[in-house]
């Protein structure tokens, strides 16, 4: 493809996504497809020449677009959201058109300079304790995402607590390390507890209060045994907004008994940690001066897609230590000098991509407050969706509402929530998912996409109510 065709085939496909975005409100939500219907659409081998460009467009429209579920659209409410927006786009654009690989200071200053610098600003916008700053002991990289974070984060902290010991010989040589995490944290900390050797058997799911989040008297009373038996307690996952019930976990009671046992204490607030640019949601984060790590997502809530995920650590010299392998044909004058950061000590693969653009272009052009308006704007009308759910006496909240995820069932029982969630789902006004709190199925409402009017929520609850109304 030479310059002119790129130039005239990329004006296409900006046109395709600019009407793509301002139609997507109009599409299901969730996919239609069956099974196997999109490979049954797609030819058995390879082309053996070229094809047009614009025919290959054509089936984009034809055979994928029909698979696509529209995390985009307003009417998304599932999961998390996993947002996007224009200037983050663009700036995807010119890191794939840049292809920057940015596993060295060295194979682009601008990448690794840009990134520390931005999460340097990302730091002071959320009001991070200064030790994650890089002009500290600590910093930050970008991780894909939170689940590396996590991974990251319990290999430092083994690192630290068997003095190296686990790196050079592997865990035979050192005590059984035990992990804890709440019984509500994400799964991803099961999965680093495996990947990093421990064993599941290694990990302690702490018991969770009526709230849903992490009981400090349980989790000492663990500690407590496990040391009466000979074992090593050496991390400790905080869950600043879990993905069931955004449960907020004490940091600041957790926070005491971590540093006074000696374990790693890594906070993860993957969606949550956006309400920190707000100055009236940073109670939330009380206790992060005790943290040794903190997570939290840009791609869910903060308008840069997919992936972008912010990982600060109080001490890089643990967190290399974990990490960091030089074979000689890394060997450069800036690393060997000392006065870079390298990134691929920051993480688990050795490439990295320009994933510090997308940031810098979203936070330019939103501004800090600009950003803190959209997530107002949300929280504010999670808050109204929950008050409509107090307000009808067929459903019940099944949890606290601290911030934009609104837990909520119909008081009629799991058969019935099963049911409304099922015909809403298939309709496509609308896409939800559930989860169990106190053994209940419920239903999880968050609001956070970033084309989400207070006319979406309010059509999604006259469509709960209708729902509702077809019980009887």
């Amino acid at each position: 493809m030479n310059p002119e065709d790129f130039r005239h085939f990329g004006h296409t496909v900006v046109d395709w996504i600019a009407d793509y975005r301002a139609t997507v409100e109009s599409r299901p939500v969730l996919a239609r497809t069956p099974p196997g219907a999109i490979r049954a659409a797609l030819p058995p081998s390879p082309p053996d020449q070229g094809e047009p460009f614009a025919a290959i467009l054509a089936d984009l429209d034809r055979i994928l677009l029909p698979g696509i579920t529209h995390w985009q659209s307003p009417n998304f409410f599932a999961f998390f959201p996993s947002n996007t927006s224009g200037p983050s786009i663009l700036a995807e654009l010119l890191s794939a058109g840049l292809g920057v690989q940015g596993m060295l200071w060295a194979t682009s200053p601008a990448c690794t300079e840009l990134e520390t610098h931005v999460l340097d600003w990302l730091a002071h916008m959320l009001a991070l304790p200064d030790a994650f700053l890089s002009s500290t002991d600590g910093g930050g990289v970008i991780q894909d995402t939170a689940s590396s974070a996590a991974l990251c984060a319990l290999l430092a902290a083994r690192e630290r607590t068997t003095g190296g010991a686990s790196n050079e010989h592997g865990l035979a040589a050192c005590p059984p390390l035990v992990a804890y995490a709440s019984s509500q944290a994400h799964s991803s900390i099961e999965k680093a507890v495996k990947i990093a050797g421990l064993g599941r058997t290694h990990l302690r799911l702490v018991p969770a209060d009526a709230a849903f989040a992490l009981r400090p008297d349980a989790l000492l009373e663990l500690i407590q045994a496990d040391r009466a038996a000979g074992l090593q307690p050496f991390f400790l996952a905080a869950t600043v907004g879990t993905t069931s019930s955004n449960a907020m976990d004490p940091v600041a009671a957790l926070g005491p008994i971590a540093r006074d046992h000696g374990l790693w204490l890594h906070v993860d607030a993957a969606m949550s940690g956006t309400a920190a640019l707000c100055p009236e949601f940073r109670h939330f984060f009380a206790g992060l001066d005790f943290a040794d790590s903190f997570n939290f997502n840009p791609h869910k809530w903060m308008f840069t897609n997919f992936d972008c995920s912010c990982f600060w650590v109080r001490s890089r010299a643990a967190l290399i230590a974990a990490l960091s392998i030089l074979p000689e044909y890394l060997r450069n004058a800036a690393t060997a000098s000392g006065a870079v950061i390298d990134y691929r000590d920051w993480q688990i693969p050795l490439g990295r991509r320009f994933r510090a653009l997308k940031l810098w272009f979203v936070i330019r052009h939103y501004g800090v407050e600009g950003l803190r308006r959209e997530v107002r704007r949300h929280v504010a009308l999670a808050q109204e969706f929950a008050a409509w759910v107090r307000d009808d006496p067929r459903f019940e909240l099944a949890a606290p509402v601290p911030l934009n995820l609104v837990c909520f069932r119909h008081r009629a029982g799991d058969a019935a929530n099963q049911t409304i969630l099922d015909r809403l789902n298939a309709s496509g006004d609308l896409y939800l998912t559930h989860t169990r709190l106190d053994g209940k199925l419920t239903l999880r409402m968050c609001i956070g996409q970033a084309s989400t009017e207070r006319r979406h929520v309010a059509n999604a609850w006259r469509r709960f109510q209708q729902e509702a109304d077809a019980l009887v």
